[in-house]
């Protein structure tokens, strides 16, 4: 049984753990169950219930109406409120719950309201990715399982697809520009570079999608068959791979010397190769895409 503190579940619904002690005090919202020590604790079925409630909470319904309700009037309540296009919150909270249910109708329901109502890149940098974030956290937490991530994560692949295809391919191809995209070796999370490919698809940038997973060995390879290659992006989620981060990025500076080299990561590196720039944040992201 998967087992959540308070703090657990203050970070995953945004709700304070104090607020939340004060329902369970003043409406009996919740039954935490409590360990030896009387520490509170949470299970799944908990954290789904208190997801859903966040959700009807920020729609503006009172926490003393909420309290009246019987679970299933809830689960209703929150299947028929349109959620608001700018709380991205409540998306967010939504998808989690559909992916630790592995709801597909649900998860993907959710996710065509959001990308109708936002549009997809708003979509993709203020929900998708924190919500991939969300899971990931709760995976190395020990908290959710791998495929409950690899669930979301396939639903998602499925949109970018699409909406790359969507695109109309440009008559005239940025000439100066041709980027390589990857991730490294033991890096299997390829949504980052797929997002990558769309925005520099929709300003006419030519790509070279070598995918997830790729050695040093194949990047070698891509590089001598491939000519006019200018710049190079990966994104790195779970620093898997082989030698540590400033290794690795010394090999690709030597591998790559005629090359600029731009990565994403949450990890920290400091005094990286002259030609590797990290790219930290949307407004990073954005800015490599229109060069």
């Amino acid at each position: 049984m998967n087992i959540f503190s308070i703090r657990d579940i203050e970070n995953m619904t945004g709700i304070k753990a104090h607020t939340l002690r004060i329902w369970e005090q003043r409406h009996n919202i919740f039954n935490p169950k409590r360990k030896e020590s009387r520490h509170r604790f949470y299970d799944c079925e908990d954290l789904k219930y208190i997801l859903r409630v966040a959700y009807l909470y920020n729609r503006g319904i009172k926490i003393s109406r909420i309290a009246g309700m019987s679970q299933e009037e809830i689960r209703q309540q929150a299947l028929e409120l349109r959620p608001d296009s700018e709380n991205y919150e409540i998306y967010v909270n939504q998808l989690t719950e559909a992916a630790l249910d592995f709801d597909q109708p649900k998860f993907e329901k959710i996710l065509n309201t959001l990308l109708l109502h936002a549009g997809f890149e708003r979509s993709m940098f203020n929900v998708v990715f924190p919500l991939l974030n969300h899971i990931g956290l709760l995976w190395l937490a020990g908290k959710a399982h791998p495929c409950q991530e690899h669930f979301a994560s396939a639903l998602i692949i499925k949109k970018i697809h699409l909406a790359i295809d969507g695109l109309d391919c440009p008559l005239h191809c940025n000439p100066h520009r041709k980027v390589l995209l990857f991730t490294p070796e033991m890096e299997f999370h390829e949504i980052s570079i797929l997002f990558m490919q769309y925005l520099l698809k929709k300003q006419g940038v030519p790509t070279v999608y070598v995918g997830r997973n790729a050695s040093l060995e194949v990047l070698r390879t891509v590089l001598a068959s491939q000519q006019g290659i200018t710049q190079v992006y990966f994104h790195l989620v779970t620093n898997l791979i082989k030698c540590d981060l400033k290794q690795y990025l010394q090999k690709l500076s030597t591998l790559f010397a005629g090359q600029q080299i731009y990565f994403s990561s949450s990890s920290l590196v400091h005094h990286i190769p002259h030609n590797v720039k990290l790219l930290n944040g949307k407004d990073a992201l954005l800015a490599f895409a229109t060069i």
